[in-house]
């Protein structure tokens, strides 16, 4: 994978979110982060001329999947071109001066809310306040300056908005982790790869999930991960979303991907990429 070091990058959140986190670990600080609002802005940026690339998070450890995202993926036309893992660690973040007695509420993206029960059954006079991203949360108390209110986020987020962290590691689970995809409207190509991730539907017949699945056992090869997703406009009707322990050069994986093709009602090769390590050094 080859990545300008001025590259723009589209995330969702405000500068500082755990989204600009991963992007900086896989790309390098010289990146130019582009913050959009929405999912939706967000996988639309390259369209749009905004940007030349996305990152966007597809599952957490704890959380599970981010399923508008993994929506939005499918139907985006963007091929992954790279992932990255990082760890989620969260921090109470406030106004520069205020002590941990004078907060009396709390805001954050709702997962990052959920992920520190243990923190708010240990302060449980805390008002808990949903917003739309842990980095924005950060913004909004500095901004309005109301010594009371704190946020939970990134460190990279105090940072940026000049707030003082009160507490650190806030999360329930250690092994709190994200993954994330770096999205391109242009595949891998040649580049060497260690994961393939797929899309597909299948028809209405008894057997036909057993039969996609036996293709890829017959070979050997490893699935990672499968799950199912709604058609949207379709009711009751569903696609796979696959990822496998292969590369779409390999020649087991291109007689898979034939095979399959010739069962399914669609298929989409959602991209070939280096899979990433989480900080246990296990692949993702």
């Amino acid at each position: 994978m080859t990545v300008k070091p001025n590259s723009r990058v589209a995330f969702q959140g405000e500068r500082g979110a755990f989204s600009e986190e991963a992007a900086v670990k896989l790309l390098g600080e010289k990146i130019v982060p582009v913050p959009q609002p929405t999912f939706d802005a967000t996988f639309a940026a390259v369209g749009r001329g905004l940007a030349d690339l996305v990152l966007s998070p597809i599952e957490n450890t704890l959380a599970g999947s981010v399923h508008n995202a993994l929506d939005l993926l499918i139907e985006s036309g963007l091929s992954i071109i790279a992932e990255v893992v990082i760890p989620i660690s969260l921090n109470l973040i406030a106004l520069p001066g205020v002590s941990l007695e004078q907060i009396a509420a709390v805001e954050s993206h709702p997962v990052a809310l959920a992920q520190c029960e243990r923190f708010f059954r240990t302060h449980s006079g805390l008002t808990r306040i949903a917003s739309e991203d842990t980095a924005g949360s950060v913004r909004a108390i500095m901004q309005a300056g109301i010594p009371a209110r704190a946020a939970i986020a990134s460190r990279r987020a105090a940072e940026i908005y000049g707030g003082k962290i009160l507490l650190e590691h806030l999360e329930d689970d250690p092994k709190n982790y994200t993954r994330f995809l770096l999205l391109s409207a242009s595949p891998n190509g040649t580049a060497p790869a260690t994961k393939l991730s797929l899309v597909f539907q299948l028809p209405h017949l008894p057997g036909s999930l057993h039969r996609a699945l036996e293709i890829f056992a017959r070979r050997k090869m490893n699935l990672m991960r499968i799950e199912s997703r709604p058609v949207h406009g379709r009711p009751w009707e569903y696609r796979f979303y696959m990822d496998l322990q292969a590369s779409a050069s390999d020649q087991e994986a291109a007689a898979a991907i034939t095979e399959l093709g010739n069962c399914a009602v669609n298929l989409k090769i959602l991209g070939s990429y280096l899979a990433a390590e989480d900080q246990s050094g296990k692949s993702t």
